[in-house]
Formats: structure tokens, C-alpha cells, sequence
């Protein structure tokens, strides 16, 4: 037995609308890709949500190692990667490296896909 369903009425422009408010330069989207490449790994989310929630709003390398059972190089392999791709800020002193989450970078991505 076949049942009708109704027609729902809609505005065409609304529902085929761009996902961004405007289109991305192949620059742009380039730039998002990469910040969004950095993020698809759940141990640099992670440390960044280490290094957010940390007192001052920074950490030291010697201090998110052992949160993530990581060894020290692979943790600075991972802060590299966030540094590149402009999520996190180094500050070298002395022998340890400090960072910082770039606040700024995580909104430029996230308003790259709102309408």
C-alpha cells in the first residue's frame, strides 16, 4: 500500500544556500585544510585542550607528555605540527619550549564554515 506524503513548501535559495559565506580562495582553502589536517588527530586536540586548560593558559613540553603517554619527541612532533599550522604558539626558554593556543586560529577556522 503506497502512502502520499505531503509537499513541504521551501524556499529554494535556503535549502541549496553555500555551507560558507562566501567562496574560498584556493589560498584560503589551503590555509583551512591545513588547520583542519592538524586538528584530525585526536592526541593534538588533546593537547590542546591540555595546554587551553592549563594554568596561565600555557604548558610546558616537560608537562603534556605524560597526560598523553607520549614520549617527549613525539609530543614535540605533535606541537610542531600544531605550531605549522598556526594553532599553538613556542616560546623557547632555556632548555624547555612553552606553548600557547592561538585562540584567533580556531575561530578564523571555525567562521571559514558558517554561513
Amino acid at each position: 500500500m503506497m502512502i502520499a506524503l505531503p509537499l513541504l513548501t521551501t524556499d529554494a535559495a535556503a535549502c541549496c544556500s553555500p555551507v560558507t559565506g562566501g567562496v574560498l580562495t584556493s589560498d584560503e582553502a589551503e590555509r583551512i585544510a591545513h588547520t583542519f589536517k592538524a586538528l584530525g588527530d585526536p592526541t593534538r586536540v588533546r593537547l590542546l585542550s591540555l595546554i587551553a586548560a592549563s594554568q596561565g593558559g600555557e604548558a610546558c613540553i616537560c608537562d603534556l607528555t605524560e597526560p598523553v603517554g607520549l614520549s617527549q619527541p613525539t609530543v614535540s612532533h605533535h606541537m610542531k605540527l600544531l605550531v605549522d599550522a598556526g594553532l599553538a604558539m613556542r616560546e623557547q626558554r632555556g632548555r624547555w619550549a612553552y606553548y600557547r593556543v592561538v585562540d584567533d586560529a580556531l575561530d578564523r577556522a571555525a567562521q571559514a564554515l558558517r554561513p
